[in-house]
C-alpha cells in the first residue's frame, strides 16, 4: 500500500510541476507576443516616418532637415535591432518553457501508466485468486456429493 501511495504523491508533484510549467508556457508566449507588438509598432513607425522623409525630399528640405531625418532613421534602426533581439530572445523562451513543459507532461504521464500497470497487476491477481476460490469450491462441492 505505501507504494501505491508514493505513486499517488509523485502524480500529484507532477501535476503540480506540468500546471506550473503550463503557466509558465502562457507567460512566456505573451511576453512574446508583446516583444513582437514592440516590433511592428517600431517598424511601421520607421516606415511612416521614412514616407515623411521621402516627402521632405520632395518638397525640399535644408541640408539640417536632412541629417536629423537620417539621425532620427538611424535611431530607429538601432532601437529595431535592439527590439529584434529582444523578440530572439523571448522566441528562445518560448521554446525552453515549452521543452519544459512537455518534459513534465511526459513524466506525469509515464507515472499514471506506472498506476496503471500495477492496477492491471492488482486485477490479474485478484482474478487469479477468485478463480482459486471457485476452483475449490467447485471440488469441495463436487467432494460433498460423492
Amino acid at each position: 500500500m505505501a507504494t501505491h501511495s508514493a505513486l499517488e504523491t509523485l502524480i500529484e508533484l507532477a501535476t503540480t510541476q506540468t500546471d506550473e510549467a503550463a503557466k509558465r508556457l502562457g507567460q512566456a508566449v505573451r511576453a512574446c507576443d508583446d516583444t513582437e507588438q514592440k516590433l511592428n509598432m517600431l517598424l511601421q513607425y520607421r516606415d511612416d516616418y521614412e514616407a515623411r522623409f521621402k516627402a521632405g525630399l520632395a518638397g525640399g528640405i535644408s541640408a539640417a532637415g536632412y541629417r536629423n531625418f537620417q539621425l532620427f532613421l538611424e535611431k530607429l534602426d538601432t532601437a529595431i535591432a535592439g527590439q529584434q533581439r529582444i523578440v530572439d530572445d523571448a522566441k528562445r523562451r518560448v521554446g525552453d518553457e515549452r521543452t519544459a513543459w512537455q518534459d513534465a507532461e511526459r513524466q506525469r504521464i509515464s507515472y499514471g501508466t506506472l498506476v496503471a500497470r500495477k492496477q492491471q497487476i492488482e486485477q490479474r491477481k485478484e482474478g487469479k485468486r477468485d478463480q482459486k476460490m471457485m476452483d475449490e469450491y467447485a471440488t469441495r462441492l463436487a467432494n460433498y456429493k460423492r
